[in-house]
C-alpha cells in the first residue's frame, strides 16, 4: 500500500529545537557529582506557588463549568483583568473585547498570523528569530524574510524598510527578546510601529518575557497611541511569570475586528483555552503581583551573574543577555552544532546552537549559542561557567 505522502509545507520546515536537543541525551550518563546542566528550553520547572494550585484544585472540585467548553476569546473575568491591567501598566486604553485567551503564546502567534497571511505572503523576522514562528510561516506557506541583526542584535527599522515588499504583511518583534535576551528601547519599537502604520501592514509584538524586563518604566508607549488597534497586535504568555506551562494559557490583544478573525481560527483549532490554566492565571494576576517581582528580581540576579560569569571566559562573546536569555558568540573550531553535541559528552551542559534560530545561509549561528538561564540559579551560574571554560572543541 502506498502512503499518502507528507504534505511540502509540513516536510519544509525543521524539527522542534528542544526536542532535536533532548535527543542528544540519549546514552550519555552524568555522574551524581557532576549533573546535567540544562540550559536549552525557556521554561520554568518549578510548580506554580500554593496558592494558585489550591485555586486551581478548588475549582477543579467545586466548579462544574470548569471542565466545560468555555466562551472561545476566553473567560470574561480574565479578559477584563488583563485589559485593566495593560491599560495601566502601558498607559493606554485596552477594553475586555481587545483581549482573546489562547492556548499558550504560541497559538496566539498561529492565530494572529493566520489572519494575516495567505501561502505566498510574507512576513519580517529580526535574526536570530524565535524558532517557532519560523516554523509556523514554513507550514502555513508563508515566507519569512530575515532581517539581520547587528552586534548588538537590535533590529534596524531602516533595513526592514528595505526588505518591504507588496507581499509583506507584518513585522514581528519580541522584547525582552528571545532569543537574544536584549531589551528594545521604546523609541526603536516606536519606529516599527510607524514603519508598519506607514506600508499599511502589521506589528506582531511578543512581550512573554516582560515579566523579566529589567527597566522601571514602560517599555514601549504604543498602547497611548488611541488608534493602537489599525497597526498593533500584543501577544503575552502566563507560563512564563505563573509557572503555568503545562497548562498553556496565552493572550493577544488587537482591535476588536481582528478578534472576530481570530475567533474563527480558535474554535476550529481548540474551541477555547482550558479553563483550569484560564482560573490560576485569573488568580495569579489578582493575587501574586508581589511574588511576580520576586520572580523578577531573581532573573535580575540571574542576569547579573551571567554577565559577571563571562568576564571569566576566554575568547567568549556576550552579545544579549536578559529575560530568561544569554545569547554569546563561542571560541570553538567546531561549528555550534556539533560543539553542542560535544558540550553534552564533555562539560555535561545542553545548550542549543545558533543555526537553531538562523537561516541557513546565515553563518554567523554557526559561531553562536543561546543559554537560557531561568532554571540555573547563581551558583549553578558559576558551575556553567566552570565547565565551558575547562572546555576545548
Amino acid at each position: 500500500m502506498t502512503l499518502t505522502p507528507l504534505a511540502p509545507p509540513m516536510a519544509a520546515t525543521f524539527a522542534p529545537p528542544v526536542m532535536e536537543a533532548r535527543r542528544w541525551l540519549e546514552g550519555v550518563t552524568f555522574p551524581a557529582d557532576r549533573p546535567l546542566i540544562n540550559v536549552s528550553q525557556a521554561a520554568p520547572v518549578a510548580a506554580p506557588p500554593e496558592g494558585l494550585r489550591l485555586a486551581i484544585a478548588d475549582a477543579a472540585m467545586t466548579q462544574t463549568e470548569a471542565h466545560l467548553y468555555g466562551p472561545v476569546l476566553g473567560m470574561p473575568e480574565l479578559r477584563t483583568e488583563l485589559a485593566a491591567q495593560w491599560s495601566k501598566a502601558y498607559g493606554g486604553t485596552i477594553r475586555d473585547s481587545n483581549v482573546a485567551i489562547t492556548q499558550g503564546c504560541n497559538q496566539a502567534f498561529a492565530a494572529a498570523m493566520s489572519t494575516l497571511a495567505a501561502p505566498g505572503d510574507e512576513v519580517i523576522l529580526p535574526t536570530p528569530w524565535y524558532f517557532n514562528h519560523k516554523m509556523w510561516c514554513d507550514m502555513a506557506s508563508v515566507t519569512g524574510v530575515p532581517l539581520a541583526t547587528g552586534a548588538d542584535l537590535l533590529p534596524d527599522p531602516e533595513k526592514a524598510r528595505a526588505l518591504i515588499t507588496p507581499r509583506t504583511r507584518a513585522i514581528i518583534l519580541i522584547t525582552p527578546n528571545n532569543p537574544g535576551g536584549v531589551e528594545y528601547p521604546p523609541a526603536l519599537v516606536q519606529a516599527f510601529m510607524d514603519l508598519a502604520r506607514d506600508h499599511r501592514i502589521a506589528l506582531i509584538l511578543d512581550e512573554t518575557y516582560r515579566d523579566f524586563d529589567s527597566r522601571e518604566t514602560r517599555p514601549h508607549e504604543l498602547f497611548t497611541d488611541p488608534d493602537w488597534g489599525d497597526t498593533l497586535i500584543h501577544l503575552y504568555s502566563f507560563s512564563k511569570a505563573y509557572r503555568l506551562t503545562g497548562h498553556r494559557v496565552g493572550a493577544m490583544v488587537a482591535s476588536e475586528a481582528r478578534l472576530a478573525e481570530v475567533e474563527k481560527f480558535l474554535d476550529t483549532v481548540a474551541i477555547c483555552a482550558g479553563q483550569l490554566g484560564q482560573i490560576g492565571a485569573l488568580w495569579g494576576m489578582r493575587n501574586l503581583g508581589d511574588w511576580v517581582a520576586g520572580e523578577r528580581a531573581e532573573i535580575l540576579a540571574r542576569r547579573q551573574a551571567m554577565v559577571e560569569g563571562f568576564k571569566r571566559l576566554n575568547g567568549w562573546r556576550l552579545m544579549g543577555c536578559g529575560a530568561y536569555f544569554a545569547y554569546v558568540e563561542h571560541p570553538f573550531t567546531l561549528d555550534a552544532p556539533d560543539a553542542a553535541r560535544e558540550l553534552v559528552r564533555q562539560a555535561g551542559v545542553l545548550l542549543l546552537p545558533g543555526t537553531m534560530f538562523m537561516p541557513e545561509t546565515d553563518a554567523s549561528g554557526k559561531r553562536q549559542f543561546r543559554i537560557a538561564f531561568a532554571n540555573v540559579d547563581a551558583q549553578g551560574i558559576s558551575t556553567l561557567m566552570d565547565r565551558l571554560s575547562t572546555v576545548s572543541l
